[in-house]
C-alpha cells in the first residue's frame, strides 16, 4: 500500500545539548513524502521523505535563524533534508529502515529504528491512515555540521541542529472506489 505523508499531522522532532547544561528541543514540520508499506512483506516496503529546513521551530526566532544560517544548516543553499530508504526489515516488534539521508549537501547512510506502526484505520473522510514513530542517531560532523560541535565530532541523537530524535509520520491513502 502506498501512503502519502500528511504534513499537517507529521513532524521530525529533535533534542540538542546546549552548552553542555541543558537541552534545546525543536521540530521540523511540513514534511512530505511517500511510504510504501506491506506488513506481510516488509522487505518490499520503502520510505521517501522531504523535510523543509524553513519549517524549523525551536521556540526562539533568533536561534531558528542562526540554525538555518550557513553556520549550521545553510538553508539558502540546501533548503531540504531528504531520506530515501534502501532496505526495510522487521526488527522485533518494529522495523529497521536503512537509507540515504542528504543534509546540507552531504549524503550518508543512516538507520531509522521504527518502534511503532499503528494499525490501519479509516478516517471520517474515507482515507486509510497509519502512524509510525522512528528514531535515528547521527554524527552531525558527517553531514558538514561542525560548528560548535563537542570534542570528538559530536555524536548526537537524531539529525539536525545536532540531531533528529523522533520522526512521526501520519500517512494516508485513498481507498479505491468500487464501480
Amino acid at each position: 500500500m502506498t501512503y502519502q505523508i500528511d504534513p499537517k499531522h507529521s513532524g521530525v522532532h529533535f533534542q540538542v545539548r546546549h552548552m553542555t547544561i541543558a537541552f534545546v528541543k525543536g521540530e521540523f514540520g511540513n514534511i512530505t513524502g511517500t511510504v510504501e508499506f506491506d506488513p506481510a512483506n516488509p522487505e518490499a516496503s520503502s520510505v521517501d521523505v522531504t523535510i523543509p529546513i524553513d519549517s524549523l521551530y525551536t521556540r526562539d526566532a533568533a536561534r531558528d535563524g542562526h540554525v538555518k544560517s550557513a553556520d549550521i544548516l545553510n538553508a539558502e543553499a540546501h533548503p531540504t533534508i531528504t531520506f530515501k530508504s534502501t532496505k526495510v526489515s522487521k526488527a522485533g516488534s518494529g522495523y529497521t529502515v536503512v537509507g540515504n539521508m542528504t543534509l546540507k549537501g552531504h549524503t550518508g547512510e543512516v538507520t531509522l529504528n521504527v518502534s511503532a506502526v499503528s494499525d490501519e484505520i479509516t478516517d471520517p473522510w474515507s482515507l486509510s491512515r497509519r502512524g509510525a514513530t522512528a528514531s535515528v542517531k547521527i554524527n552531525r560532523a558527517d553531514f558538514g555540521m561542525g560548528w560548535n560541535a563537542p570534542i570528538g565530532g559530536g555524536v548526537m541523537l537524531t539529525p539536525i541542529p545536532a540531531a533528529l530524535r523522533r520522526w512521526l509520520f501520519v500517512a494516508s491513502r485513498k481507498e479505491p472506489t468500487m464501480a
